[in-house]
């Protein structure tokens, strides 16, 4: 009994062990592909794919965890006489924290399985064979254009949606909670520094990184047949999550 345990507990970490070394391997070939001529016209393409086409979904997020933040704390604040300081931790909060990492599960699970379906499909349909026998590099054709463009658009996505979410904190703030709006701007402009907002969008380079590789990796190794193609989305939006989550945490420590 004990050793069939240890057999199952061995086998999991030896699979773990192998898909991560031929994650860095692709991701080694990505970025070596990445300095030969740039597809232009395919980027711009996966950026109004993968950017433009999140705008509502991220604009919603952003709007409800704003206001929902600011419900939650103006009030006990203002009880205790804090309430020159609900801006600053409006603002701080969403543009280190909240805004980043809600913006790059919001593309995981949308960008990141769109990603995971298309390039399992064209798998399933031979498509990535044909590429290789006509000697075009997948991660030259697939990959790269994917990963620069989720690399641009998701620190996009982020200023905006901490705008909004600054906003929904706003209207709140002022119209429910009863603050000036004075006090809200200047408690933004006294404590707020901008790097509490570019700290941010480096956190949302590297999880835009993430999600096209991570989406594109699964793709590739997706198992044959349509039910291949659901079982990678789901590991590529599982596994994207869960990587932006320990990722943040070791990117606030050296960050802030």
């Amino acid at each position: 009994m004990l050793n069939r345990i240890l057999e199952a507990i061995g086998g999991f970490v030896l699979r773990r062990l192998a898909e991560l070394g031929r994650m860095v391997l692709l991701y080694m070939e990505t970025i070596r592909q990445t300095f030969h001529r740039p597809r232009y016209q395919q980027i711009l393409t996966q950026m109004s794919h993968l950017g433009v086409d999140s705008l509502v979904i991220v604009s919603l997020t952003m709007i409800f965890t704003g206001v929902v933040l600011t419900l939650q704390t103006a009030d006990e604040l203002i009880k205790y006489g804090a309430q020159s300081t609900v801006g600053a931790i409006i603002a701080i909060g969403i543009g280190r924290e909240l805004g980043p990492v809600l913006v790059a599960v919001v593309c995981a699970g949308r960008v990141g399985s769109a990603i995971t379906a298309e390039i399992s499909t064209m798998k399933v349909t031979e498509q990535i064979d044909a590429l290789r026998v006509m000697a075009v590099s997948p991660a030259d054709y697939l990959i790269v254009p994917r990963m620069l463009a989720c690399m641009a658009m998701v620190p996009v996505l982020t200023i905006f949606g901490d705008v909004l979410g600054v906003l929904g904190g706003y209207v709140i703030a002022v119209y429910y909670s009863g603050i000036s709006s004075v006090t809200f701007m200047n408690s933004i402009h006294t404590y707020v520094d901008v790097y509490d907002f570019t700290g941010g969008l480096i956190k949302a380079i590297f999880f835009g990184n993430i999600i096209a590789v991570l989406g594109c990796y699964y793709g590739l190794s997706s198992p044959d047949g349509a039910a291949g193609v659901g079982k990678a989305t789901t590991r590529t939006v599982v596994t994207s999550i869960i990587v932006i989550f320990i990722l943040n945490a070791l990117l606030t420590f050296a960050l802030f």
